[in-house]
This record gives structure tokens, C-alpha cells and sequence, in this order.
């Protein structure tokens, strides 16, 4: 029996992406890229729009067919799997993926809609999930849908919807969460609540941990590496200390970036500059 979520009890798996090259079209739009995401680590995708973060990350969640790509589940023994020979459930068991956008099902609970990340661990011909029940309340609880957990799922506001879906990933009890944008459609107490969720399921639970971020200075309060991306290639990986070089930057996402770390935390903490940002008191 294993709890809800790994946890140290459990060792985590790392996943590991090389030669990953995608296209769409005809057109190749990720380049032979690399992607480490370390067991138990919160790594970020970051880097402007059109730049491939999210199909890089769909690829290795096995949501898109890479043209080329070596893909393996690295074990805490040391040994490693195949992720693309795995079958289905049994990938589903170590990679959930909460995607940018989703369909909203109408008539169904909260609890209902969070119930389908069990999929991987029911039986395939009695439905027997004899964890599901604790992995659900658990993953509401978590995520703060419990006390609505019996509303329909089409009177949610965005942000609601928005963290049943997560909560519906962890449900799904993986070693390996992958998140798309997590933050999208949250006010800033529930985009500060979910970041230091990530935070509490990699230090905590052992959760390995790669997202897609815009906002760099989240990715750099949140993460133990950021991988940048431009134009379908990584540019650079490592510690946000590292890769945040303002000329690196600045040339990326087209526009001056100003870094300096944080007074309170030290990490990095980005600044962009437009054509008014240094304006000065304008005369009546």
C-alpha cells in the first residue's frame, strides 16, 4: 500500500528528456533539446511565447508524438525505464500532466471530476480502487476545493476549475507532476497558495516537479533549476542565479531585463524595462 503522493518512504523517480525534437507540420518547432527533471526537484520551463515550452513538456508527459526523442524514468536505485515503451497506464502511474486548458464536464462533482485521476490504479474489470477515496479527499483538501466539493463543476469561477484540475493530477498519486501554466486564471493569494504547494510536494512528498511559468520571478522563488528556452532550443539550465543573466535575457525575450536579487530572499528578481518604465514626474 503506498500513501497519497510519494513521499520518502517511497523514492521518487526523476525523468530525463534528450534529443527531443518535435514538429508540427512538417516544421520542426522543438529542437533536439534536453531535459533534466532531478527526483524530488521543482524544475521550471521558462522562456517567451512561440519559445516551446509547453509542447516540450507535452512531449515527455507523451500528450504529443516527438519526431526523435530518448525519454527515461530514472529510478532512486539508480536504474532506469524506457517512459516510451511503458504502456499507458502504467506511465500514467509515474507522469501526470495538468495541461493549459481543459473541457469543463458538465454534470459532475468536484469530487467526481477529481475521482478521474484515479484511472491509472483502478482494475480493469471490477473498477476496485480500494486508495481512491483517501487520494481524492486528500488531493481536495490540499488544494482547497473540498468545501465545494459537491458543487457542479460549471458554476466553478476559472480559478476554481483551475485548482479541481490540479487537484484531479494529484489525485492521480505519480511520482512525476508536470504543470502547464499552473498559475493561469488565479488571483495572487491562490497563485502564491499553489507555488508553495508545489514547493511543500517536492520537499515534503518527494515529488518530482517540472513546470511551464511566465512570470520569472516565480520561477525563480519556486524552483531548485530553471531551464530557458528560445526559438524551440535550450539556451540555458541550472540554478536562477545562473541563468538569469540580464544580456542572456534580454536577448531572449526581446526586450532590457534588469536583475538584482531579492532584499528578503536573495534569489534573482527580474525587472523589465519599456519605454516608460523610467519616466520621470511629467510637468502640468
Amino acid at each position: 500500500m503506498s500513501a497519497p503522493f510519494a513521499s520518502p518512504t517511497r523514492p521518487p523517480s526523476g525523468l530525463a528528456a534528450r534529443e527531443v525534437t518535435v514538429a508540427y507540420d512538417g516544421v520542426d518547432v522543438v529542437h533536439s533539446a534536453a531535459l533534466e527533471l532531478p527526483a524530488g526537484r521543482v524544475t521550471s520551463l521558462i522562456g517567451p511565447n512561440g519559445s516551446g515550452k509547453s509542447t516540450l513538456l507535452r512531449a515527455i508527459a507523451r500528450l504529443k508524438h516527438p519526431r526523435t526523442a530518448d525519454i527515461v524514468v530514472e529510478q532512486a536505485d539508480g536504474g532506469s525505464v524506457d517512459a516510451l515503451a511503458l504502456s499507458r497506464p502504467a506511465f500514467a502511474r509515474i507522469v501526470t500532466m495538468l495541461a493549459q486548458s481543459r473541457p469543463t464536464p458538465a454534470g459532475l462533482s468536484v469530487r467526481e471530476v477529481v475521482g478521474f485521476g484515479r484511472h491509472p490504479h483502478r482494475r480493469r474489470f471490477n473498477g476496485a480502487d480500494p486508495h481512491g477515496s483517501a487520494a481524492v479527499e486528500r488531493a481536495m483538501r490540499l488544494t482547497g476545493v473540498a468545501p465545494f466539493a459537491d458543487r457542479g463543476v460549471e458554476a466553478l469561477s476559472g480559478g476554481q476549475l483551475q485548482r479541481v484540475w490540479l487537484a484531479c493530477c494529484l489525485a492521480q498519486d505519480t511520482d512525476v507532476l508536470l504543470l502547464d501554466e499552473p498559475t493561469t486564471y488565479l488571483d495572487l493569494r491562490y497563485q502564491v497558495e499553489i507555488l508553495d504547494l508545489v514547493r511543500e510536494l517536492a520537499d515534503d512528498h518527494g515529488v518530482t516537479v517540472g513546470m511551464v511559468l511566465h512570470d520569472l520571478d516565480q520561477a525563480a522563488a519556486v524552483s531548485d533549476r530553471v531551464v530557458l528556452l528560445s526559438a524551440g532550443r535550450v539556451v540555458a539550465a541550472g540554478d536562477a542565479a545562473d541563468v538569469y543573466d540580464p544580456e542572456l535575457l534580454t536577448e531572449v525575450y526581446g526586450i532590457r531585463i534588469h536583475v538584482e536579487p531579492d532584499a528578503l530572499s536573495g534569489v534573482p528578481r527580474t525587472r523589465t524595462v519599456g519605454r516608460h518604465t523610467l519616466r520621470t514626474e511629467r510637468t502640468p
